[in-house]
């Protein structure tokens, strides 16, 4: 591992070394001011704001991000720092491929701001294909590329529907989960564009599930019978007051329902050892968001809080709380640093199954180098440092005869990477690793493209000794 690292660092310098200074903050948009001396302290009028490219997104959407406004009066300096948020700020609406925010028709100091856009494709009536297991190492690796274990079907998404960044999904999926799920989210519905709504459906059976967990692995028991129903119904309001931050209040009920089978294995599976859970919860959650480019930020600042409960009586109570954030700057040309941090708190304490998930079971709540693992408790943490650089971007030529797909970027980024984390249980277990201090680091490359689409390629190592290739798309 000390040989990988020599070799990064040296990359690191050296790109470094040769590295000029990237007017453009995005691979895919550009900001200006044409014409426009950014010293100049007096006001600029902003006479008229142009939108092109929008053929489906309506105006309103796009003026709702923007923090120049018609008829705003603003000096040259700021001007210029306004365009760069706003055009973060349309881009990360997640609605367009390309975004250029530039001034032109000056007379004076009046001026007009023209936005020009290309949109995305919002319409995905695809085969859908993925991995049932937690990430594609544990599916490569652990079970041995069993082909069972993939869920595949109809992914009916519409991002856009009537033009108000209004996504509907309809999916229908079958091999390892069963599953139907529908939803609609309306961002605005009121004229303020402030207030929201989110709805959804989903049902589904498996015939494999985890029943417990042993030495920080997932124990599966698997059945010719369906061994889970689960079905979920949620309604939940948002309201936005500005660009960045959001709220959320969501109510939700579900019933689960297991086969004895699973009773057996684990009578503490579900409370009192009962084969069947049903609950109404509750979430609120609160959110900001000042990054320059949401899925892959290399600048700005997020925060995410939320406090969930779970049922009206003593068997199905449970208070879950947690918190996160991150922190992106540039330390040289086309390099970053970023840190993160989140952290987690469960009440009351138990030792029923459903309530000791922690760490390890998505890609977002883990520690790079320990994807192999899950880890159960009561309350944890987890903190990232990510040292990065851009050593390349290209352009791939599609040839397709289309405006906005003739050509499809990637940005290739050069990383070095340590995490640290700590989960608390009383009820450990056999578990190696809970309530102690857990590290891990490495290094690795990521590929951005568009559709927020990231891979991850990483050599890490962990506190165990344990060192590997582990690969993530997201």
């Amino acid at each position: 591992m000390r040989h990988w690292l020599g070799i990064f660092f040296l990359l690191l310098v050296l790109t470094s070394s040769v590295a000029q200074k990237d007017s453009s903050k995005n691979a895919t948009s550009t900001i200006g001011l044409s014409g426009i001396d950014s010293s100049k302290k007096d006001g600029i009028l902003i006479a008229d704001i142009q939108i092109s490219g929008n053929r489906r997104t309506k105006a309103g959407i796009i003026l709702r991000e923007m923090t120049i406004k018609r008829g705003d009066i603003i000096s040259a300096a700021e001007l210029q720092k306004q365009i760069e948020i706003s055009r973060n700020q349309v881009y990360n609406t997640a609605l367009f491929i390309e975004t250029n925010i530039t001034t032109s028709d000056r007379t004076g100091d009046i001026v007009t701001i023209k936005v020009e856009v290309k949109e995305r494709w919002y319409l995905f009536p695809v085969p859908y294909f993925t991995l049932a297991d937690r990430n594609f190492n544990q599916w490569w690796v652990t079970e041995h590329r069993d082909l069972s274990r993939v869920n595949y079907g109809i992914q009916f998404t519409q991002y856009n529907l009537t033009g108000h960044n209004d996504p509907l999904n309809i999916w229908l999926i079958n091999g390892y989960t069963q599953q139907i799920s529908l939803r609609y989210t309306l961002p605005f519905f009121n004229k303020s564009l402030k207030h929201g709504f989110d709805v959804g459906y989903s049902h589904l059976t498996q015939k494999e599930l985890t029943e417990s967990t042993n030495y920080n692995k997932q124990t599966f028991i698997k059945s010719n019978n369906n061994l889970l129903s689960f079905s979920r119904a949620d309604i939940s309001y948002s309201y936005r007051p500005d660009q960045h931050w959001r709220h959320s209040f969501r109510v939700s009920f579900t019933h689960e329902s297991i086969a004895d089978t699973v009773l057996f294995a684990n009578h503490n599976y579900f409370p009192n050892n009962k084969t069947e859970f049903q609950f109404i919860d509750f979430t609120y959650r609160i959110r900001y968001l000042n990054l320059d480019y949401n899925a892959y930020p290399t600048k700005g600042y997020s925060f995410d809080a939320y406090i969930y409960k779970r049922g009206l009586d003593k068997t199905t109570n449970l208070w879950q709380a947690g918190v996160g954030g991150q922190y992106v700057f540039p330390v040289l040309p086309k390099t970053y640093f970023k840190l993160a941090a989140s952290a987690i708190v469960k009440s009351p304490s138990n030792d029923y199954f459903i309530n000791q998930q922690l760490f390890g079971y998505s890609n977002n709540s883990s520690l790079r180098g320990l994807e192999y693992y899950v880890i159960d408790g009561d309350a944890g943490a987890i903190g990232q440092a990510t040292l990065f650089r851009e050593i390349f971007k290209y352009k791939l030529h599609t040839h397709l005869n289309s405006k906005n797909y003739n050509q499809i970027p990637f940005r290739f980024f050069l990383k070095m990477y340590g995490d640290v984390g700590y989960a608390h249980s009383n009820y450990p277990g056999n578990s190696m690793l809970t309530n102690q201090l857990l590290y891990t680091g490495g290094i690795g490359l990521d590929i951005v493209s568009i559709y927020d689409l990231a891979f991850r390629f990483e050599v890490s190592f962990n506190q165990l000794g344990q060192h590997g290739l582990f690969l993530h798309a997201h």
